[in-house]
Order: structure tokens, then C-alpha cells, then sequence
């Protein structure tokens, strides 16, 4: 084969393989938006199925690094970018672009056997502080409470310690959880645990609790009448384009915003 004739294979081998990438969509980020990730993934790869798309949870804080870093092409988040993570992209020279994806509430949890109803931001704030330690001194049962909170780079954590502690530092005898999928697994486990979840990963084998009177569900999540709710964001570093611009349009499409719906979450619109 002659010199010229191999250096048009190499090229288009070459061709192919970056083609091969465009085509490779990488998720990350946060395993309370992750449920809406996956099944929004399998239908757009039902449509698309030259796109390849692979989704991974890790936690917020981890997924916005990411974007930041170059390693993912959408940041999974539940919550807002921080200053300081913007600062660090513009320095690398991007610019994280938000995308509201669906509304969620946080959800006290506690074992299906607690008789346990109904709990106030202040009690909330007082269990994980370590103030109040007996769930006597709530209605229930003379037994000691079991706090059960989330890592600090997890988004979930963030809203709750803005939204419920305030700032406040938590018990350091609270068992520390990575994801929500844990979180219902050891509330499951234990008659006296309480912990707190997106509306996403509620099933029969916890019970929730309203807040201040007020159930967290669609109607009060959307009029913000729930005392903790809150975006779910998916963050592409600077402007989407191609796939990832086509990934996103579809969450924010009618059919997008149905899956929202049917992962349990609370739809945009």
C-alpha cells in the first residue's frame, strides 16, 4: 500500500473514532437526580441509538467538579452552583450553564412502625443537632432517636443544612449516609431512625413525615407552600451543543417532563 493510501485509512480511522465520541454522552452528579437521568437516558437512546449515554451518581458537589474538570459532559445537581465552584471554572476557563430540570421535596423518614406524624423545622433542626435525643419528647415511643444524615458533598445535605439546620452544625453521633438510595435502606433497618430523602426514592418500606402540617407533594411543592423544597439542576459547561443540547431539550420537553413525573418528582410545568 502506498504512503499516501495509508495516511487516508489512518485519517479516516481517525474519522470514525472521533465520530465514535461525539456520540458518547457522559452524566454525573447527583444520585437524588439520577433516577430522572437513567430513564430520561433509555428513552432518548430509544430514539437516538446511535447516542451512547452513560449515567453515574456521586453526589452534586462531585458531579459540578466534574463539569469543571472536563470529565463529564452534564452535571447532575440538587442544588445551585456555589461562588467558589464558579470561580474555579472561569478559571479553567468555562462557564457552568444551568438547566432547572423538575422540583423536589426533602421528606423526613422514619421507620413504618413509628407512630410519629408530623415534625416542625425547629424539631427537625433540634433531633440533628443532638438536642432532642428520645422520640418520647416527639409523641413517640420512650426510645432513643438513631440520626441518620448525608454526606457533605452531597446537594441534599447542602439544602438541608441551609433549609432545616440553618447553618448548625450536626450531632456527630448521626450515622453519615452517601446516597438516597442508602438513606431509605437504613431508615428501613432501624425502628429508630429518622433520616431524609427526595420524593423520587419514597417506597413502602419507610414512611414519611409532613413538616410543620404540610405533606410535601406536587401541588405544595409547586406553590411553595412545602417548607423544604427545591430545583434539580442539570449544569453543561458553557452553552450544550450537539447531544448534550439535544439530551437536555428533551428533559425540558412534554415527554421529558413526564418522565419527571413518573420517577416521582414534581414535573416544571
Amino acid at each position: 500500500m502506498k504512503k499516501s493510501a495509508i495516511a487516508l485509512a489512518f485519517a479516516a480511522s481517525l474519522s470514525l473514532v472521533g465520530s465514535a465520541f461525539a456520540n458518547n454522552l457522559v452524566v454525573n452528579g447527583s444520585t437524588t437526580v439520577l433516577p430522572i437521568a437513567q430513564s430520561a437516558a433509555e428513552k432518548f437512546m430509544e430514539s437516538n441509538p446511535e447516542v451512547s449515554i452513560t449515567v453515574s451518581g456521586g453526589g452534586s458537589g462531585n458531579g459540578i467538579k466534574a463539569i469543571i474538570d472536563g470529565t463529564t459532559d452534564i452535571a447532575n445537581a440538587s442544588r445551585f452552583i456555589k461562588t467558589s465552584e464558579v470561580k474555579a471554572a472561569v478559571e479553567k476557563g468555562s462557564y457552568p450553564v444551568p438547566f432547572a430540570v423538575a422540583m423536589d421535596a426533602l421528606l423526613p423518614v422514619v421507620h413504618p412502625s413509628n407512630p410519629v406524624k408530623d415534625l416542625s423545622i425547629e424539631q427537625l433542626c433540634k433531633i440533628y443537632k443532638g438536642e432532642i435525643t428520645n422520640w418520647k419528647e416527639l409523641g413517640g415511643d420512650d426510645a432513643k432517636i438513631a440520626v441518620v444524615g448525608r454526606d457533605t458533598s452531597s446537594g441534599t445535605y447542602e439544602v438541608w443544612d441551609e433549609k432545616v439546620m440553618k447553618k448548625e452544625r450536626v450531632t456527630p453521633r448521626a450515622l453519615v449516609v452517601a446516597s438516597n438510595g442508602a438513606m431509605v435502606q437504613t431508615v428501613a433497618k432501624n425502628k429508630l431512625a429518622v433520616g431524609y430523602i427526595g420524593v423520587g426514592y419514597v417506597n413502602d418500606t419507610i414512611k414519611t413525615l409532613s413538616v410543620q402540617g404540610i405533606e410535601g407533594n406536587v401541588k405544595t411543592v409547586l406553590d411553595g407552600e412545602f417548607p423544604i423544597s427545591r430545583y434539580l439542576y442539570m449544569f453543561t459547561q458553557g452553552w450544550p451543543e450537539g447531544n448534550a443540547l439535544k439530551f437536555i431539550n428533551f428533559v425540558l420537553s412534554d415527554a421529558g417532563q413526564e418522565i419527571v413525573g413518573k420517577t416521582g418528582y414534581v414535573p416544571l410545568r
